[in-house]
């Protein structure tokens, strides 16, 4: 086929999709109903992957379909519903806009060692370390932790903004929402790998794609056998070279009449722009000659990187409207044993194998408990979410993050059913607790828990002081999130590194709704 239909139907769809992704980690409101998204991330290479592994169902087989679209049709994937991908375009774009030169690319020789090297590496250290390397270099989680951490707050200022105007005018149809901030080591990796990638696409196109993405060096594996691709046909070629320019991949030699097919990622552009007719997307057999240059030999060259980071973050408490204000600074530290994992990971080992730290449960979580770890879980756990109860909790009646996890590193739970999983258990620092150390009434703790394993009993004088019940304890965190006393807390959830089932609590358990600044 040589209408320039193809190239209007790779962007009518990729343009759809980029849209759906966006509106997908920008939905602060949660309008959007969790089986649509489960929709969009089905055929999400990595994250169906590994989701399959741990299933063993077609209903998580994605990534099959992506295998097979591939032997039909090349990297068709890449071009059509990687996210990343399609970013790249756009940056791609800008890029031609701003000088065009960025936009004639012209045969460049594959990066062969640097490839492949990156594919042996990445599958090595999943099957023998973890899926550290691979969370880096997926081309999903990259879009994901970049729409998180810094497209969602851009799309809040512009909410808020308009808020802000519409008042003025008496129309509240928006509301305020605050915009939330991670650890600021924590935005170390997104930003060196939206510099990595949008300056390779601003400059030279689809050259992470093809020089670096792990997923990208294996489907162009499969597709030197796929069954239609993009072909030359010698007799009506003039070899102007407008197709090289146009390949974004700069995959074409069009001195030889050559298409590398491990490397293009069906753009059409080439079969737009050539005013002869000569390139075409059909079957292999029916073209005059068609050729792959990624000959020579392949090498794969064993590497590691470990990244050392020593800096300790400091997390400050805020204060609450309604509880009493400290006098002084708390002295204790909390002895934390392990981070809280998010409901429905079962346990620490498990959840950290499987996540990609993607960072869309992070996006979606209505009270912004869920943050991106920074040594937590260790390295190898790198901005996968944790439970960070110092800057919110979680809500009682909520399970969106497992809902919506690509991976099934988070697996789905009934509300019922997660209102008794003990994510960890309770601990009170009574030295740290202001009815001792000032004097004060307070029981902040023992109001926000919502199945009253905080409780408050006699202390000195009239004055009470929270005890706890460990058993019936759910790991949510209102009552750390409650305390008042800074830096460190009277009360804290430790967690379990294998999550438990609590007791039913004997009393009548309370709907907990989120509120705006203090938990009752």
């Amino acid at each position: 086929m040589t209408s320039s239909f193809l190239r209007k139907l790779r962007i009518f769809i990729s343009s759809l999709l980029l849209i759906c992704f966006v509106l997908v980690f920008a939905d602060f409101r949660a309008v959007i109903p969790e089986k649509y998204i489960n929709y969009l991330l089905y055929l999400q290479f990595v994250p169906s992957a590994l989701k399959y592994i741990d299933l063993l169902t077609m209903a998580a087989g994605g990534f099959i379909i992506i295998l097979l679209l591939t032997l039909l049709t090349g990297r068709t994937y890449c071009s059509f519903l990687c996210p990343l991908g399609i970013g790249q375009d756009v940056f791609s774009r800008i890029g031609g806009r701003v000088k065009k030169k960025f936009r004639r690319f012209g045969y460049k020789k594959p990066h062969t060692i640097i490839r492949y090297s990156v594919l042996a590496l990445t599958l090595g250290t999943a099957i023998f370390w973890g899926l550290y390397l691979l969370t880096l270099l997926d081309p999903y989680s990259i879009f994901g932790r970049f729409m998180t951490y810094f497209g969602e707050p851009v799309i809040l200022l512009v909410n808020n903004f308009f808020t802000w105007v519409l008042g003025k005018f008496d129309v509240y149809s928006l509301h305020h929402v605050d915009i939330r901030g991670f650890n600021p080591a924590a935005y170390a990796v997104p930003s060196f790998f939206f510099l990595l990638v949008g300056t390779m696409s601003f400059v030279k196109g689809r050259l992470y794609c093809n020089m670096i993405c792990p997923v990208g060096t294996l489907l162009g594996l499969i597709s030197k056998v796929s069954i239609f691709r993009v072909k030359f046909s010698e007799s009506k070629c003039t070899r102007c070279g407008r197709c090289a320019l146009k390949c974004k991949s700069s995959c074409i030699d069009f001195l030889n009449f050559n298409v590398d097919v491990s490397r293009c990622v069906n753009c059409f552009n080439c079969i737009d722009v050539c005013p002869e007719k000569s390139l075409s997307y059909g079957f292999i057999g029916s073209g005059e000659k068609h050729v792959q240059t990624s000959d020579g030999r392949r090498k794969f060259v064993a590497a590691s990187a470990l990244m050392l980071l020593g800096i300790t973050p400091g997390v400050v408490g805020q204060q609450k409207k309604g509880a009493p204000v400290p006098g002084k600074a708390s002295t204790v530290k909390e002895p934390r044993t392990f981070p809280v994992c998010p409901p429905g990971a079962g346990s620490f080992e498990e959840f950290t194998e499987k996540c990609t730290a993607c960072s869309l449960c992070i996006s979606v979580c209505p009270n912004n408990v869920l943050q991106p770890a920074f040594k937590e879980y260790g390295i190898a756990g790198l901005m996968q979410p944790v439970m960070n109860y110092h800057r919110s909790f979680c809500t009682f009646n909520c399970t969106r993050c497992t809902e919506i996890c690509p991976t099934n590193a988070l697996k789905p739970l009934l509300l019922e059913a997660k209102k008794l999983t003990q994510l960890g258990k309770v601990v009170f620092i009574k030295d740290n607790c202001i009815v001792k150390t000032e004097k004060t009434a307070c029981g902040a703790c023992s109001e926000a828990c919502p199945t009253k394993a905080v409780y408050m009993v006699p202390y000195e004088d009239s004055l009470l002081i929270p005890e706890t019940n460990q058993n019936i304890c759910i790991g949510c965190g209102h009552c750390e999130y409650a305390c008042p006393v800074v830096p460190y807390k009277a009360i804290f959830v430790d967690g379990n590194p294998v999550h438990a089932a609590a007791a039913k609590p004997e009393i009548k358990e309370a709907e907990i709704t989120t509120p705006e600044e203090f938990p009752f």
